[in-house]
């Protein structure tokens, strides 16, 4: 299985929110964007809940998000898998990414999102767990909250229901007047 590398953080320095993926998927990978499989419904949901075009060429999406305080980047820097599934990342090659590093630099982000259970399953493991190896997380008030995954492999879920869910994102960005709604 080959060896995948995900993509440096999207985030401004007065970050509110962060949104973690597990690991982008092959198309993604392919066009070094995030979330670039046209069959994924994070433009779409985040797009609406913002207010922008997700048809929008990728710098605007992007500026898009930071304008709006929203931080996007994966739990895992880099893993062996293969295809696109998160199923399929071989759980012994996981290497996390430096979130201790990234905590100290965005230090106003106070909600942690994770776009679905493989997401949230890796912070727990890599970062949550030993916490001791991340000081500066322990020590501050971070929200966590699971949303049901955008990817089109979560076809149980109607589109409906995952912006409906998705909605929870902007409850903290609210209180800064953000709410584009």
């Amino acid at each position: 299985m080959p060896r995948i590398q995900s993509f440096q953080p999207v985030a401004s320095q007065n970050a509110k929110v962060l949104i973690l993926g597990s690991m982008p998927g092959s198309i993604s990978l392919i066009a070094r964007q995030y979330y670039a499989n046209p069959q994924n419904a994070f433009w779409r949901i985040i797009a609406e809940l913002l207010g922008f075009d997700f048809s929008a060429p990728y710098a605007e999406r992007v500026a898009a998000l930071k304008s709006a305080r929203i931080a996007l980047w994966d739990v895992l820097q880099s893993c062996t898998r293969e295809g696109s599934l998160d199923a399929r990342i071989a759980r012994d090659t996981e290497v996390v990414n430096d979130f201790g590093a990234f905590f100290e630099t965005h230090r106003h982000i106070t909600h942690v999102f994770f776009n679905g259970a493989t997401a949230e399953a890796c912070f727990k493991r890599h970062v949550i767990n030993n916490i001791n190896n991340f000081a500066n997380l322990a020590l501050r008030p971070l929200h966590y909250c699971r949303l049901p995954s955008t990817s089109p492999a979560n076809a149980a879920m109607s589109l409906a229901d995952k912006y409906q869910a998705w909605q929870k994102i902007i409850a903290p960005l609210s209180l800064l007047g953000i709410d584009k709604r």
